[in-house]
């Protein structure tokens, strides 16, 4: 597609300004429209990059037309309609599309299907752009098992069809038609519209005084999931109205609560992948690729789907913004804790979740200070800006961070440092803490492994009736490793949170045991007792060891608790060395031994 008239320069740049401002949550919607501009740029090199190499090599074809013919339809439809053009380029499934078959074409392989089916996708798409621009033509595009999909219109259904064919998309005077053998489909006017053997692109509105929310519900395209194809999966007639309704009511907190984040989102969030609801969690993801899109399961309620929606632009925007400046050197190793996860991540990653998690915490602070949802408010603004701070501190010695990238947290530390200093009820702070605890601990005993040579001095000093462990607890551990030792139960913290929200507690809960019910309940003897049970039957248990020390700690200073929250690795490692010895400890004998080490 040569250049349009009145386009932009060659080069995309922001400033450092704006950098600060988009790090301190303080972006505008022209920064979110150049970070747009900059994707489109990005996958309209990256496809003419892609469709070049392509047909250098014969018989990428399969039964589609060349592949140049591709490129010349959106030459032709942006010469007609540049914004058709753009719409696809924009598209946030062209971006996962260009970049899964870029890897197919650099690592010589199919992928899921065939790679002509892959390189086909780039008819499709040059088809949605006509059909946009309202261009007569006629052009072949894949079928995946009968399912032909025109990327933001919707998809043409042929039942019976191999699994990987082609069909024909023809028009002419504005009407358009998709064929396979004498099947023809015809496409509705609007196509977002269902018709017979046509299922459409769904879309969701939402206004809010002078904000207006638009967002696809994308269960179509191929390309929409995080790492490979997936096959179509329609939402029910009775989900879309949960979606509406949760919709209108996230719209309604973030305009709001967050004014400018409501106006600077719809331009950055633009399609959802709706996926069905998880009990008691909110599931959610994104990839750099796909600027603009989220995977989201169906939430409970109206707040944790603003939640999500947030956490997830966060995400976009940041993905954006690392293509146009490097804020750290690739560094793989799974090291860091973070609280959003249950294995060690990589920097990347982690640097990731600080920048989402700063803008969950910006949103339940902003519900806190309105006294909206008070209880619930009040924990999860305690619980995130502490967890967010924790990992941040971590982050900003580390030696992978450019100049740039310490710049960027550093505008965090900036607007999040002051919020650790707001006032938050007793019970909230309470509750916070000891959920930060919990989570800490289990991942400890589950992702470090004490140095053997600690370990076996320890063991050592118990069998040689020593009444205080040798001095030796520091640096006792080794690096983190990504497999965990043990699994790890969510239950303690679903408790928590439905006990701090406006719903009644459900009879069930899964993977929840007596004793996390009695600790959640606030009977924190019947929770010792309880979980003396469970390590009596399974001394390994991570939840349960956490739980001995949380229920001893909530009833008072105790050094079994110090030390089954501080280094649960250790005492469970000690502890497995001495189960073979005549009369062995119990864990909570060991902790209360190696916790007198432990500060308070």
């Amino acid at each position: 597609m040569p250049p349009s008239a009145g386009s932009r320069p060659a080069f995309h740049r922001l400033s450092w300004r704006d950098f600060d401002a988009l790090a301190r949550l303080d972006g505008e919607e022209d920064m979110a429209r150049r970070l747009r501009r900059a994707e489109r740029s990005r996958r309209k090199l990256l496809i003419h990059a892609l469709l070049t190499e392509a047909t250098k090599t014969p018989g990428h074809e399969g039964p589609l037309p060349p592949l140049e013919s591709a490129w010349e339809l959106l030459a032709r439809a942006e010469a007609r309609a540049p914004r058709a053009v753009n719409r696809m380029l924009t598209n946030p499934y062209t971006g996962s599309w260009a970049g899964y078959t870029t890897r197919l074409m650099r690592n010589g392989i199919d992928g899921i299907g065939p790679l002509w089916m892959h390189l086909g996708h780039a008819h499709a798409i040059a088809a949605s752009a006509a059909i946009r621009a309202e261009l007569d033509f006629e052009t072949a595009v894949p079928a995946w098992h009968g399912n032909a999909i025109l990327p933001s219109l919707g998809m043409a259904r042929f039942p019976g069809a191999d699994p990987f064919s082609a069909v024909v998309v023809r028009g002419a005077n504005g009407r358009y038609s998709v064929s396979h053998d004498e099947t023809t489909v015809r496409l509705p006017s609007p196509p977002g519209s269902d018709a017979p053997g046509w299922w459409g692109l769904r879309r969701v509105r939402s206004q809010v005084g002078a904000h207006r929310f638009s967002l696809s519900l994308d269960d179509l395209d191929p390309y929409r999931g995080l790492y490979e194809p997936v096959p179509p999966e329609r939402v029910p007639g009775k989900d879309l109205a949960d979606w509406q309704r949760l919709i209108d009511e996230a719209c309604r907190l973030i305009a709001a609560h967050l004014p400018g984040l409501a106006r600077i989102m719809p331009v950055g969030l633009a399609s959802l992948v709706p996926k069905p609801r998880v009990l008691f969690r909110n599931p959610s993801a994104s990839t750099g690729e796909a600027f603009g899109s989220a995977v989201v399961g169906l939430p409970a309620d109206g707040a944790s789907l603003a939640e999500t929606l947030i956490h997830e632009f966060q995400h976009i925007v940041l993905g954006g913004l690392l293509h146009l400046v490097e804020l750290y050197e690739p560094d793989p190793r799974e090291r860091i804790y973070v609280a959003w996860r249950d294995d060690p991540r990589p920097l990347s990653g982690a640097l990731q979740g600080v920048y989402a998690f700063f803008g969950v915490t910006a949103f339940w602070r902003a519900l806190h200070q309105a006294g909206r949802f008070p209880r619930r408010s009040g924990f999860e603004f305690a619980y995130w800006r502490e967890q967010t701070w924790h990992t941040l501190r971590v982050l900003r010695t580390d030696s992978s961070l450019t100049v740039a990238g310490r710049r960027f947290l550093d505008n965090i530390v900036e607007r999040l440092g002051p919020w650790r200093d707001e006032p938050i009820p007793a019970e909230a702070s309470a509750l916070a803490t000891a959920a930060r605890q919990d989570h800490l601990a289990g991942w400890r005993v589950r992702h470090l492994r004490p140095d053997p040579s600690v370990v076996a001095e320890l063991a050592a000093a118990w069998l040689g009736g020593r009444p205080r462990p040798p001095a030796t607890l520091d640096a006792t551990d080794l690096p983190p490793t990504p497999v965990p030792d043990g699994s790890w139960s969510q239950a303690r913290a679903d408790l928590v949170r439905l006990a701090v929200g406006e719903t009644p507690m459900p009879s069930v809960v899964p993977d929840a045991t007596t004793a996390d019910r009695a600790y959640s309940g606030g009977d924190f003897l019947e929770a010792v007792n309880g979980y003396r049970r469970e390590l009596a039957v399974d001394p390994d248990r991570p939840a349960s060891l956490v739980g001995l020390g949380l229920a001893l700690g909530a009833r008072g200073p105790h050094p079994a608790a110090r030390a089954l929250l501080h280094c649960p690795e250790l005492v469970r490692a000690v502890h497995r060395r001495l189960r073979a010895v005549p009369r062995p400890p119990t864990v909570e004998q060991l902790a209360s031994w190696i916790g007198q080490l432990v500060p308070d």
